[in-house]
């Protein structure tokens, strides 16, 4: 059962103020935009569908799933192992290794306890299962978080209207919710990705020679 607390403290984790750095990360849009793949709320929008629903999206979700289940920090970290080792590129795994030990040292630091610093998204789901908040709202958060941090990149590429960049975000909301329980009873051994190009454009990123994002 979710509460008032629960959500204001997932509104929080999630709020671009949360100091994680995500603002730094266009987890390879900056390529695929450079490259001329995406040029408007369109091309965007099929992109990211793609990138949530099989690539990145659902494979945190299922970290996400696996990370709230630890009752200890050994097991999150056995978890963290896989996502690291999953990683497609160097900038992705810096990407999730930067903002999940932001995450970690921050909620620590608020909430008290100690937390390891691990991916992203194992991070939250660790912290989230800890705190008992409820696995599928934190799951459905963090993606509406990561599809709107891509959004406000693309906004600031393309570059595309703020309105423009809502109306795509809002255009997601289904499919997060869909990739969210799709991944109900998935586990580890479930981990892939078919989103090849966006893997490819965070490869391409780490040599591409004008750049504004890290990622």
């Amino acid at each position: 059962m979710r509460t008032d607390s629960d959500l204001l403290i997932l509104a929080q984790w999630f709020s671009p103020s949360y100091p994680l750095g995500s603002f730094a990360y266009s987890h390879g849009l900056e390529t695929a935009i450079a490259a001329g793949r995406i040029d408007d709320a369109d091309s965007l929008l099929a992109w990211l569908q793609d990138v949530l629903a099989h690539g990145t999206g659902l494979n945190d979700c299922i970290l996400i799933r696996a990370a709230h289940a630890c009752d200890d920090a050994a097991a999150a970290i056995g978890v963290d192992a896989r996502a690291r080792a999953f990683a497609s590129s160097a900038e992705r795994l810096a990407e999730t290794l930067v903002q999940g030990g932001a995450f970690a040292r921050t909620t620590a630091a608020i909430w008290g306890g100690t937390l390891p610093e691990l991916t992203h998204p194992v991070a939250v789901g660790y912290a989230a299962g800890r705190m008992s908040l409820p696995l599928e709202l934190t799951a459905q958060m963090y993606l509406q978080a990561f599809a709107g941090n891509l959004v406000s990149a693309a906004v600031r590429l393309v570059p595309l209207g703020q309105t423009e960049g809502q109306a795509c975000l809002a255009a997601l909301g289904p499919l997060v919710a869909q990739v969210v329980e799709k991944s109900r009873d998935m586990d580890l051994d479930d981990l892939a990705s078919s989103a090849f190009l966006s893997d490819v454009a965070a490869m391409r990123h780490e040599t591409l020679e004008h750049r504004i994002f890290r990622s």
